[in-house]
């Protein structure tokens, strides 16, 4: 059976009941204190068991009955909540957070590893820097996610104890911290044993890692800060290391297979391990270590569906927005009043065919559930359902209860790449057709598109509908990648963070993401409408926008105990 899933099982279970005692009996769960007996870190058994334990930053579908980062993160214009209004991710401060203490408890753990190492004699050469690179990719991880959410942070580059002086110190630069970042996920690439592993840490990871660290800082530098020469910098490390990696990883022929591949011992079920695609993933097997996905996507008691605005973002097989197509651009579905159905198959026939393998083919809502292949009579406030993650060859049972799926999760894949990299590209001014016919097309082939895309294609297109100021060209680059990784990895709504664009969540500013598919014609009347669409704003909530939001607040208490840490402004 493989390790690692057992290992996500252990991570899923065992911290919760982990104590100093644990630790200090038989050294089987994470530390929780600091360790210097040479001895103990002399044994490579014992490292790589606190190794492990640096997969449980790795969310994918969740452990058991608990949300992850796919699917169930619906702050975004993508879809709406289930069951209740998403509202920002913070509307108040606190006195504590995981989001500021979870990683630096991983940063010592991570550190806690280093200095144990050096303090004995052992283990040593490849072995001993495979150890210390892996190390420092958590480290990068952990700065890269404070960053993303605070700013400026403290930044601590070694194992502290109580008596420490930088347990008290100032918060550090931003840009500062990313950079070191980037010299820990260097150090990483520089000292990883293994080259590429979907299932272990590798230096394959480590520059996935890089590439997405450097897109967030070039748009965050661009965007932010009006800052070109960091700007272009990390634009072109992100351009640059994708492209050295994308060519061991290209795009696989069934877009589904990416999110819905099972994993069953013995029955020739290998989940993502034989796609060409996958950089790195998170491995579920049946019986042994499972999520609830399926179940939370098509419940009977609501679910996240998709918005009107995700809906309309999905060109047309011409490879035009709905403005510009010349196909049938209705939205009104074929209404069954018999079988109180609302079939939208023949809006999905001419899209993009991802929408396809996104949503159901059929409209439902409260009051007009549906029954899909293998699912319970779901309903959700758009009407648009989301299938991207439910794998219908599954017995309903395990499709529709909590902690039954073994579909595994992607974390890294080729699309990622190539999309960073056309970003990077076109950011930076030197996309070419070349680029758009290596690393856009096998997307756009892949759904069904049926032109080839071109600089002037792109650029000429003009979609009234870019609200982001930007050019057609780049308008375009990033709707690709909307579509492409649509509720994945929380990825859209740290996109509109780095691109200065989180405006685009106030309710009030743009109502129209809070409707959903067209209902008029629906052989049941739905509910909750606004005009002809369904409405999901849940008895009038709205989210309003305030230019704060672009940063967590410091926790209080965190402030309390360091006089040197400031809030972040309006909190």
């Amino acid at each position: 059976m493989n390790k690692h899933i057992i290992l996500g099982a252990i991570v899923a279970m065992g911290l919760a009941t982990v104590s100093c005692d644990d630790f200090l009996n038989d050294n089987r769960f994470p530390m929780s204190q600091q360790t210097v007996n040479a001895e103990f870190w002399s044994n490579s058994v014992n490292v790589q068991n606190q190794i492990n334990y640096f997969y449980q930053d790795y969310l994918g579908y969740g452990n058991g009955t608990g949300s992850g980062a796919f699917y169930f993160t619906t702050l975004n214009d993508d879809q709406c909540g289930r069951n209740s209004f998403t509202n920002w991710k913070n509307t108040n401060t606190s006195p504590s957070s995981s989001n500021w203490s979870s990683p630096y408890t991983e940063i010592r753990r991570a550190f806690q590893v280093i200095e144990g190492l050096s303090s004995q004699t052992k283990i040593e050469g490849a072995e001993l820097n495979n150890y210390v690179g892996l190390c420092y990719l958590h480290i990068a991880r952990q700065y890269y996610a404070l960053v993303r959410c605070y700013g400026d942070v403290p930044l601590v580059k070694q194992l502290l104890d109580t008596e420490s002086p930088e347990l008290y110190g100032p918060r550090v630069n931003r840009n500062d911290v990313i950079d070191y970042a980037i010299e820990c996920v260097d150090k990483a690439i520089a000292n990883i044993s293994k080259q590429s592993s979907k299932t272990e840490f590798s230096k394959d990871l480590a520059s996935a890692v890089k590439v997405e660290i450097c897109l967030y800082e070039g748009a965050y530098a661009k965007y932010h800060k009006n800052d070109a020469s960091r700007s272009n910098k990390y634009y072109q490390l992100a351009a640059q290391t994708g492209e050295a990696l994308a060519s061991s990883y290209p795009i696989c022929n069934d877009y589904t297979s990416l999110y819905k591949s099972l994993r069953v011992a013995g029955q020739g079920y290998n989940g993502l391990t034989n796609n060409s695609e996958v950089i790195f993933m998170k491995a579920y097997e049946q019986g042994v270590f499972m999520h609830s996905i399926m179940d939370y996507s098509c419940a009977s008691d609501g679910i996240a569906g998709l918005t009107k605005s995700a809906f309309d973002a999905y060109v047309f097989k011409d490879g035009l927005p709905k403005s510009k197509t010349s196909y049938n651009n209705t939205d009104q579905g074929v209404p069954d009043a018999a079988a109180k159905e609302l079939s939208i198959a023949n809006l999905l026939e001419v899209r993009d065919q991802r929408l396809a393998m996104t949503t159901y083919d059929h409209v439902f809502f409260p009051g007009m559930a549906w029954t899909g292949p293998n699912t319970s009579a779901m309903w959700s406030m758009t009407g648009y359902g989301v299938s991207k993650y439910d794998n219908f060859e599954t017995s309903v049972s395990d499709a529709t209860t909590a902690n039954k799926g073994y579909t595994c999760a992607p974390l890294f894949w080729g699309a990622r790449l190539n999309l960073a990299i056309l970003e990077a590209k076109a950011e930076l001014g030197t996309l070419t057709d070349a680029d758009l016919a290596k690393y856009m097309k096998p997307l756009w082939d892949r759904a069904g598109i049926e032109v080839t895309p071109t600089v002037a294609f792109l650029s000429g297109i003009n979609d009234p509908a870019n609200n982001m100021n930007v050019s057609s060209l780049i308008w375009e680059i990033r709707r690709c990648r909307r579509c492409e990784l649509i509720m994945d990895d929380d990825i859209r709504y740290w996109d509109l963070v780095r691109w200065h664009q989180l405006q685009l969540l106030d309710t009030q500013q743009n109502p129209d993401i809070l409707l959903g598919a067209y209902v008029a014609n629906a052989p049941v009347q739905c509910g909750a409408t606004t005009g002809d669409y369904a409405n999901c704003s849940y008895n009038g909530n709205q989210r309003i926008f305030d230019n704060k939001q672009y940063l967590f607040p410091i926790p209080t208490g965190q402030i309390q105990l360091n006089e040197a840490l400031t809030q972040n402004p309006g909190w």
